[in-house]
């Protein structure tokens, strides 16, 4: 019995996916902005990574808002991995909120609405607030137990130390309970938050460190504090603007923001809030945190949602507006008129562009052993050179599909490292787009509906109706 429960928590501690852009750990930027070569899971796209690490910079200073950006290129180019890559560069302060443009359409809430909840959840406010805490070394904890149980509640008494003093606290039933769950005892370093009487651990005594032969990893061993027990110290909470949108909304209320089913939430609601938060500034009990807000594939957006990005960047809580796109000139969604990447050009002109370039077979190569690393493939260099040249005659997408797959018909062969052959049959078994248009358009004739038979056979058919 004992044996299944290791398993099982040996499985539990390992849950990760490996997703498309889970390699990514920044822009891979020097201190100076310049673009390493291969740094952070990213590779090339050197002018791109530049532009985006001088946004980057001037939202990190706070001296760009209501901005728009917009990532143009081919697909496979690495337009999606750039966003990442601003994402894990900015930090958890920063709010950034991801969002498909083909999404909205399917939302119960109108396209408008869906629209709004993004930008302010792009928008962080970090709200200062000063609170009293006990902070000290437990020197001892007596804990009266009543001898018949339910009897009477328990009792005890907490003795803390700092450098230059030492007080006992009469404890409650609450703090009793609060201290065995965190499991408190003598030479711990605690805080105690007067207000809500939640105690946090901050380590072990560095008095205390030879109590114990041997400890555990996680043991973290601090100083013991000095001055008086009782401290004013300022705390900081960051929280969205869509986070307090939710939570003073009485149709919904907080529990809305574990559901996700936040519904809408009216204006009246949002302008209380806008003006609670334009007080504490003036008070400086908070401060505006403008993040990022990525709207990928932006061609799905049709006008209305253009007209309202218009208007909602011209606001002065607005966030920065990164969008992405791999249209050419096509159809504005919602009208008959052409547009480059299908969006109008008066937001076209609010937009600052990167473009990415196809990425050349040395690159390739290079994003093709990131991904064999992070997948945890070994690959023999025949292999890696094979998948290469796939890549670059096909899609990089299609090449970073392969190594899976090959994997696994590796490991069906009992080897260990993937060879030419296991990428041979993989890309047997799978098609790429080319070769898959190419067999359709051998047996187009055995398909239903096929327009392309219209076309190619339409005077056959048409005498075959007539005979």
């Amino acid at each position: 019995m004992a044996e299944l429960k290791l398993s099982e928590s040996r499985d539990l501690t390992r849950i990760e996916r490996i997703g498309a852009h889970s390699h990514i750990r920044g822009l891979g930027l020097d201190s100076s902005l310049e673009p390493r070569d291969v740094s952070e899971g990213m590779v090339g796209q050197t002018h791109a990574r530049k532009a985006a690490g001088v946004i980057l910079q001037m939202i990190k200073d706070g001296k760009i808002a209501g901005r728009a950006i917009l990532l143009a290129g081919q697909p496979g180019t690495g337009k999606t991995a750039i966003a990442m890559g601003m994402a894990k560069s900015l930090g958890l302060e920063t709010p950034f909120a991801m969002l498909s443009g083909s999404e909205i359409f399917s939302l119960e809430m109108s396209k408008t609405e869906a629209l709004m909840q993004a930008f302010r959840k792009s928008i962080g406010v970090r709200i200062k607030e000063e609170t009293e805490v006990i902070e000290g070394e437990v020197v001892e904890i007596q804990i009266d137990r009543p001898a018949v149980s339910g009897a009477a509640s328990k009792t005890g008494k907490l003795t803390l130390k700092t450098t230059d003093m030492e007080t006992v606290y009469d404890l409650g039933t609450k703090m009793i309970e609060a201290l065995g769950k965190e499991k408190v005892q003598s030479g711990d370093v605690i805080a105690i938050d007067k207000a809500s009487g939640k105690i946090t651990k901050l380590g072990r005594s560095f008095s205390r460190s030879r109590d114990y032969d041997a400890m555990g990893p996680q043991t973290k061993f601090v100083q013991c504090p000095d001055g008086e027990l009782q401290k004013r110290k300022e705390v900081v909470h960051c929280v969205t603007l869509h986070e307090i949108d939710v939570i003073n909304s009485r149709t919904q209320g907080f529990l809305a923001l574990f559901t996700g089913d936040t519904g809408e939430i009216r204006a009246e609601v949002r302008e209380q809030i806008d003006t609670k938060v334009a007080e504490w500034r003036e008070e400086g009990k908070a401060e505006i945190v403008p993040g990022v807000l990525f709207i990928d594939e932006v061609h799905m957006l049709d006008i209305e949602c253009f007209s309202f990005l218009n208007r909602a960047l011209e606001n002065e809580m607005a966030p920065i507006l990164v969008v992405a796109t791999n249209r050419g000139i096509t159809t504005i969604r919602g009208t008959n008129y052409k547009s480059p990447h299908g969006i109008p050009i008066d937001l076209l002109d609010r937009l600052l562009i990167i473009t990415t370039q196809p990425y050349s077979a040395n690159e390739i190569r290079k994003i093709l052993d990131i991904r064999c690393q992070e997948e945890d493939v070994e690959m023999s260099e025949d292999a890696k050179q094979l998948l290469t040249k796939i890549g670059h005659e096909t899609s990089l997408r299609y090449a970073i599909h392969l190594i899976t797959a090959s994997a696994l018909n590796c490991l069906k062969r009992k080897g260990k490292v993937v060879e030419v052959q296991d990428i041979t049959r993989v890309y047997n078994l799978f098609l790429d787009v080319r070769r898959s248009t190419q067999y359709l358009m051998e047996y187009q004739k055995e398909y239903m509906f096929n327009e392309a038979s219209i076309f190619d056979g339409g005077e056959d058919d048409a005498d075959a109706m007539h005979d």
